[in-house]
């Protein structure tokens, strides 16, 4: 069994810390350690720091391999650019020489997850499910009807698999409504999609050559034949879309599909509102904390009476009175005040931002 850590994504929805040329999985927003370094952490022991692959753009190569130094640099794959999940998954199913028998789990590089052994023992579920031939997503079970994450929905009996309850998939549910979240909560058989997956290598490239020839056929005629430059010169006319809509919707279809729930306290940190959300909870834990319903943050910052915010100084001194339910973070090129409720739209601005004809930012004079 290997791991495949995807590092892409632009984590556009925690600007302004997450930058293009450091995006979230580079940062520390959950302790000392990156997010990527506590992705690879979790797996061990069930996957040692030499079965681990990460797929990163090439201009992240060297952030990789700083901030991982345990994982061979023959493990790291570089792609000239981002074209989303199903090429990533495509590069690594042919590069990475492993047999074909052998289980390779798929895991994003930038999320949280607070039961780690129970994390684990999801994962070891998933592969004794994938050695049988099926594609596996792991579902996390939802605790509210949230409408930024997209939905499987499982279809009974269960059958059990190392101690844990394991369906067929039904469908795939793109992010819902917040009437169809509350009403896919309430069959009982439905998880939030988490982008985490169990296959054999063999299995995952045949069914990339069914579904998705377009994105396969390419990567394997490089990898057989090709060079770097070849790569370069293919990349950006591959079809840019997730290994969710490439392989595993048409093959939930087919019936090809299993899911592994899990409650692990997991989260894909892909807004502030939920960043805060982790570390309110983490304050939960810990007596030393503020109470979870305080405000909560980072660095050099004062607050009275706030609550439900989180504030982020990453320099200057931040002084925040009565906040309620905010998001602030100042770096030393933006300042970011907005509303928790509404902080998915940040990713809007910061796409403006970097859109082209982006005039250039005014440096202010510093004042002697």
């Amino acid at each position: 069994m290997y791991a495949v850590v995807l590092a892409g994504g632009g984590g556009t929805r925690l600007w302004p810390l997450s930058r293009p040329e450091r995006p979230k999985p580079f940062l520390s927003l959950l302790g000392d350690q990156t997010l990527i370094q506590r992705t690879v952490a979790r797996l061990s022991p069930l996957i040692l720091p030499r079965d681990v692959f990460v797929v990163a753009e090439r201009r992240h190569l060297a952030l990789v391999s700083e901030q991982l130094p345990e994982v061979p640099a023959a493990n790291i794959l570089g792609e000239p650019m981002g074209r989303n999940t199903a090429a990533a998954v495509a590069l690594a199913a042919e590069a990475v020489a492993r047999p074909d028998g052998e289980v390779m789990l798929v895991l994003p590089a930038d999320a949280h997850v607070a039961d780690e052994a129970g994390f684990r023992g999801a994962l070891a579920a998933a592969a004794e499910v994938a050695r049988g031939g099926s594609l596996v997503t792991l579902g996390v079970t939802p605790d509210r009807p949230e409408t930024g994450y997209g939905y499987i929905l499982a279809r009974p009996p269960a059958r059990e698999v190392a101690g844990r309850p394991t369906f067929a998939v039904e469908r795939f549910v793109e992010k819902p409504s917040t009437d169809q979240a509350a009403d896919l909560m309430a069959t009982g058989m439905a998880s939030w999609n988490a982008g985490i997956f169990a296959w054999t290598r063999a299995t995952i490239r045949d069914r990339l050559a069914r579904y998705a020839p377009d994105i396969l056929g390419p990567i394997r005629a490089i990898s057989q034949a090709g060079t770097a430059a070849d790569l370069e010169l293919a990349y950006p006319s591959l079809r840019a879309t997730s290994v969710d809509y490439a392989v595993m919707e048409p093959a939930s279809v087919a019936g090809d599909v299993s899911v592994v729930p899990m409650s692990v306290g997991w989260s894909d940190l892909g807004s502030w509102a939920a960043l805060r959300d982790a570390w309110q909870d983490a304050a939960d834990s810990s007596e030393a904390e503020p109470a979870a319903d305080a405000t909560v943050g980072l660095g050099n910052r004062r607050d009275i009476g706030s609550t439900g915010s989180l504030v982020l100084a990453g320099g200057r001194l931040v002084v925040t009175i009565g906040l309620r339910d905010m998001i602030v973070v100042d770096t030393p090129e933006a300042l970011l005040v907005c509303s928790a409720e509404r902080s998915q739209e940040v990713r809007k601005i910061a796409e403006e931002l970097s859109g082209p004809g982006r005039a250039p930012a005014v440096k202010q004079e510093e004042k002697t």
